[in-house]
């Protein structure tokens, strides 16, 4: 905090002087655009646990929200939820565990481009069973 002394004149003709006591806003501008310019970058990077090389496809990027429920089948057929390893028979119970009753966000299957289409399909199949219909699958946009 910064304080400077006002001249002010009495009626007398005497100086008076007056403390202005003034914030300097500089340093904490600074440090609030290095925190926004440190959660932009880090924030995308968190979204990402599980490591599958998706399909590519011309389709746009979502709007940005909060975290996503995610479901993710790598190349050998294992299934995470978030990143914690499930099998096909656990994963209803998981996301009913997660999610609760009248869960309305989308839930996002993250699956590997090599990925046999019957485990993709079964896994659909399972969470839609559990009750679960707000699906969406994800894919790497076409770099052009």
């Amino acid at each position: 905090m910064a304080a400077s002394l006002d001249s002010g004149r009495s009626g007398r003709g005497r100086a008076k002087w007056k403390p202005k006591a003034e914030i300097n806003v500089t340093p904490f501008v600074d440090v609030m655009l290095v925190l926004l310019i440190v959660f932009m970058i880090t924030a995308p990077l968190l979204t990402v646990g599980v490591p599958v090389d998706l399909p590519r496809t011309e389709a746009r990027n979502l709007p940005a929200g909060e975290e996503p429920l995610t479901i993710s089948i790598t190349l050998d057929g294992e299934i995470y939820l978030q990143e914690t390893v499930v099998t096909l028979a656990e994963l209803a119970p998981r996301l009913t565990a997660i999610a609760g009753t009248g869960y309305t966000s989308r839930i996002y299957i993250r699956a590997d481009d090599g990925a046999p289409y019957g485990d993709v399909a079964r896994v659909m199949a399972r969470v839609n069973a559990a009750g679960f219909t707000n699906l969406g699958l994800v894919t790497d946009p076409i770099e052009r």
